[in-house]
């Protein structure tokens, strides 16, 4: 009977993508990136998918600008293929259908696997696009429910809840891929989509054999790495996206980790500028800023009776910049920022957050009357401590001449030795429990 289901599904698919009446164009100008096409303009709208010599076997592209007579579009290939007077059909826009049989399975932006592990099953539901409207804003769930991470760090001083997104705000080299592989193995969620924008080659097959390990059964990943197209680093979020869509609509609670956003805005740039828009802030175009919130408003709560995504979002702040035009729209879309600190990270104190730089947006909902009381006063301590760590180096410290003071000195690094926590050591089951036992152990 499965065998039939997926035959009958086949068939439908094939009906879908042999249009009865096929509209071509033809290349007439070819640009490095991009080309121009004619006699498609009336039939297109932004976003629509063409094949490049479809008889041939096609190169896939997307439009990205129409005028009266042309049309421009950029290939998700790598090496252009195009040459004048080549023809050019109409796609409609991009679907593909996300199934559960994907877990465990890496796949490019554009839904096609690329381990070892044979073609993909299809899905049996409706065509599923990239593009997609979040939910109704007063149809969505409440976020109420907590999610357990197991990193120490995170759940007593930035807690998080289902359906909540937080992005990880953190230059190169400190710790951010470790972090977001410790996300995934945190309990409480059925699947995770990860999607991995503009990695180094080499990372990628590190990451989901070692870094997910055996919570790659779970998972599906996106890759998009350093080396592909430009519209391919900007089709994997929103691949995964769907995929996590997908999943939410099942009634699955799904983590999604987008590593990074920033270089999907990179991708964006590049797109926005190839279509002719002008360099407003730091060489981006407007539309990336339109683009990013568009991106992130679709993880969260589904609608009533749904599932959930629970969004973690990596920004890489280029040069330690954390009032990057990218950064501030995207710190200022999400529910709570992760402040990743290169200081922190030399000390050798991982993962290298900044706690006081740090905010979760949601955390009253999850602290009880006394864990807030204990954050608070946690958090004065430290930044008591941080705040006269110049003085102390300098001699100016003598104990007893500020009680606060002297306990902020004697507690606070003992405090960030708590906190300690890599992979190898293992999630923690109860944060402030562990936080205790360990003061007390260092008394």
């Amino acid at each position: 009977m499965n065998a039939l289901v997926r035959l009958g599904q086949a068939v439908r698919d094939a009906e879908s993508s042999i249009p009865l009446l096929e509209i071509t164009g033809e290349v007439v100008d070819v640009a490095p990136g991009s080309y121009r096409v004619s006699g498609l303009s009336p039939f297109l709208r932004l976003g629509d998918t063409v094949a490049l010599n479809a008889d041939g076997g096609g190169q896939l592209g997307e439009i990205v600008r129409i005028d009266r007579a042309l049309a421009t579009v950029k290939p998700f290939g790598n090496s252009l293929t195009a040459r004048l007077g080549m023809p050019v059909s109409r796609r409609g826009l991009f679907t593909f259908r996300p199934d559960p049989s994907w877990k465990g399975r890496v796949i490019n932006a554009l839904g096609e696997p690329i381990d070892d592990g044979g073609p993909l099953l299809p899905g049996t539901g409706a065509p599923t696009s990239t593009i997609a409207e979040p939910p109704n804003a007063l149809h969505r769930a409440r976020v109420k429910s907590r999610i357990k991470t197991g990193i120490r760090a995170m759940d007593i001083f930035c807690p998080i809840c289902a359906g909540q997104r937080i992005g990880i705000f953190a230059g190169s080299g400190v710790g951010k891929s470790t972090l977001l592989a410790m996300f995934a193995g945190a309990a409480g969620f059925d699947s995770v989509v990860i999607a991995l924008v503009g990695e180094r080659g080499r990372e990628v097959r590190e990451f989901v054999e070692e870094s997910l390990g055996a919570n790659r059964a779970r998972a599906v990943t996106v890759v998009a790495t350093g080396d592909e197209s430009p519209m391919m680093r900007r089709m994997a979020p929103k691949t995964a996206m769907a995929v996590a869509e997908n999943f939410r609509d099942r009634g699955e609670s799904v983590l999604l980790i987008v590593d990074s956003v920033t270089r999907y805005a990179h991708a964006a740039r590049d797109v926005a500028l190839a279509a002719g828009e002008p360099a407003v802030a730091r060489g981006y175009a407007p539309s990336v800023f339109s683009e990013l919130p568009q991106l992130l408003e679709r993880a969260g709560p589904g609608l009533e009776g749904s599932g959930t995504i629970t969004g973690i979002f990596s920004v890489l702040v280029d040069g330690d910049d954390h009032n990057d035009p990218v950064a501030d729209t995207i710190r200022g879309t999400l529910d709570g920022h992760i402040v990743l600190d290169r200081k922190i990270a030399i000390q050798g104190r991982y993962p290298a957050i900044d706690v006081l730089a740090s905010l979760s947006r949601l955390a009253h909902q999850v602290w009880s009357p006394e864990q807030t009381t204990l954050v608070i006063r946690l958090r004065e301590m430290i930044g008591r401590f941080e705040d006269t760590r110049d003085l102390r180096a300098m001699g100016g410290y003598q104990a007893g001449s500020d009680a606060e003071l002297d306990q902020a000195v004697a507690l606070v690094p003992r405090i960030y030795a708590a906190l300690v926590q890599s992979p190898a050591s293992g999630l923690s089951d109860d944060a402030f429990r562990d936080l205790a036992t360990m003061l007390q152990k260092a008394k």
